[in-house]
């Protein structure tokens, strides 16, 4: 389905793959954190999770170890993947590729609105896929941080990157089968492994930085077009504090967002999947976090 431009994308499902993934993985799960009915009134999220984000004290949960698809929230790990990446030069110019806009317009996919030709830096590549969220952004990086002989070769090195270091972080309710979430039957996350991403992203100054940008202008270094990207988390501007991080939309996964917000020199980090009120059940979570000492 085609969405206005800025909006996170809508895509399909995991289908019987996560449900036998969810299904394997629930035998083993932990028992649920303690939750109190009162902790955070009225949330609508199929799977939540809130955690202290100096301590690491979990605040509150719901399903928080329940695999369950992520959409665009994936493009968390591709920003990873990227900024760890050997000899990492940010000022590296990609030139965007025809093929990066095909793949957009044949999945309805959110878009950066990338034109054929331009040449933009990885830093700018960055902003277009983690504001707008910006599959043709996202498809670019993969194909330049990715190793092979095809674009279908690096993309899947890529792919591949982002599922080790998934393992290296202990995200073991986690699973990546495309770089910016349009899932193909394997793509999944649990509340706390996207928590505990979302903590080990914030810890990169460029994530940080890109994540509580509500808007940015980029210029092309080739020609004469500037790239105006507003970010789709519609907590920035409307919640004290807030700092980030990643909107995620899909038909199957349903709307998701993984946020952090700051105040009195305290992080608090949650994520909430398949929820219709992403951005008022993160308001309410923040609230009852920042409540409790």
């Amino acid at each position: 389905m085609k969405l206005f431009a800025g909006t996170a994308v809508r895509r399909g499902g995991a289908g019987a793959a996560l449900t036998a993934a969810a299904a394997a993985l629930a035998v083993a799960l932990p028992a649920p954190v303690a939750q109190a009915a009162s902790a955070a009134p009225g949330i609508q999220a199929k799977g939540a999770y809130l955690q202290d984000g100096g301590s690491g004290r979990s605040l509150w949960s719901r399903s928080a170890d329940t695999p369950r698809e992520m959409a665009s929230t994936t493009k968390v790990m591709t920003a990873v993947v990227v900024l760890e990446a050997g000899g990492l030069n940010l000022n590296r110019k990609i030139t965007v590729k025809r093929a990066y806009r095909d793949y957009v317009a044949r999945h309805g996919a959110s878009t950066a609105d990338l034109r054929t030709g331009d040449k933009l830096t990885v830093r700018q590549l960055l902003y277009g896929m983690l504001l707008p969220s910006g599959c043709d952004a996202s498809y670019a990086l993969a194909d330049t941080f990715g190793t092979g002989r095809t674009m279908a070769q690096r993309t899947q090195s890529f792919i591949a990157r982002m599922n080790a270091r998934a393992r290296t972080l202990g995200l073991a309710r986690t699973h990546y089968d495309s770089f910016d979430g349009i899932a193909h039957g394997r793509t999944y996350t649990s509340p706390r492994d996207l928590v505990r991403l979302a903590r080990h992203a914030l810890r990169h100054p460029l994530f940080a930085a890109i994540v509580k940008t509500a808007r940015t202008r980029q210029q092309a270094a080739n020609v004469h077009r500037t790239y105006t990207w507003y970010n789709t988390n519609r907590l920035l501007g409307s919640y004290r504090g807030a700092i980030g991080i990643k909107t995620g939309t899909a038909r199957r996964a349903g709307d998701c967002l993984v946020f952090a917000a700051q105040r009195g020199g305290r992080t608090v980090v949650g994520a909430v999947l398949n929820d219709p009120y992403r951005f008022r059940d993160a308001a309410r979570m923040l609230d009852y976090a920042f409540r409790r000492r």
